[in-house]
């Protein structure tokens, strides 16, 4: 997969060259390119905002480096070594956006198909509508938030949406099969995990981890995941279990 981010912040994503996903790249599974929004200025102050028409507080991104650095991005090959050299295709031009799609672990399992995605951040009061518009001609466009929140700009949704979508890539996690097992994976969170030693500060790991019996294991597990999501997430639970 291809994965370019766009910000003018491009430093904010040093943090990707870290643990796997800095693994994956290096190995080629991953192309992972970060881009600084100002090299598609023109003008000697690598301008990227304006003020808003009809008034309003706060600036709004201009359209022209956003049009030139998507028409770059667009049309460039993908590279990964789990790709042919060039994919012929659309790519998925996602925007963070507190008005968008909320991002679920189903939609992380649905973009880790794509071959290429590119990722605009916006910052101060958002991109020029007409961005959006232009994007759909080169690809599909996805408006995705987090959540019922607003953040200073992109950076920290699409450093949380590369991280659960670059995961689940195949070769980027080293034991596939801890993917499965993993909150929200199967509607429900994630059962309660524990390691050596047995007993710590007197609190005991629950005695049938101990039984080596895993049939009881597995059911035990799946009590424990439909009992914790009751009582934190109830929203998730199908009506047989709520």
């Amino acid at each position: 997969m291809r994965i370019d981010v766009v910000s003018i912040f491009p430093s904010y994503f040093d943090g990707l060259t870290l643990s796997l996903l800095g693994k994956a790249r290096d190995s080629g599974i991953l192309d992972l390119n970060v881009h600084d929004l100002r090299d598609w200025t023109g003008d000697r102050h690598r301008t990227v905002d304006d003020t808003p028409y009809g008034g309003g507080a706060g600036m709004v991104m201009k359209p022209e480096p956003w049009g030139l650095a998507l028409d770059q991005l667009a049309a460039e090959p993908t590279r990964a070594a789990s790709v042919p050299e060039r994919v012929e295709g659309r790519p998925t031009i996602i925007f963070p956006s507190p008005a968008g799609e909320v991002f679920r672990q189903s939609t992380a399992r649905e973009l880790a198909d794509r071959e290429h995605l590119i990722f605009g951040c916006g910052r101060y009061e958002g991109i020029d509508e007409r961005v959006f518009e232009e994007a759909a001609a080169l690809g599909e466009v996805r408006l995705i938030s987090l959540g019922d929140y607003v953040l200073n700009g992109g950076e920290v949704a699409v450093m949380a949406m590369v991280e659960a979508i670059g995961r689940l890539i195949p070769g980027v996690v080293g034991n596939p099969e801890s993917l499965v097992e993993e909150s929200h994976e199967d509607g429900l969170l994630e059962y309660p995990s524990y390691t050596k030693p047995s007993v710590w500060r007197d609190r005991e790991v629950p005695p049938i981890l101990l039984s080596g019996n895993h049939g009881a294991i597995a059911a035990w597990r799946r009590e424990q995941q439909i009992e914790r999501t009751r009582r934190r997430r109830p929203d998730l639970l199908p009506d047989d279990e709520g």
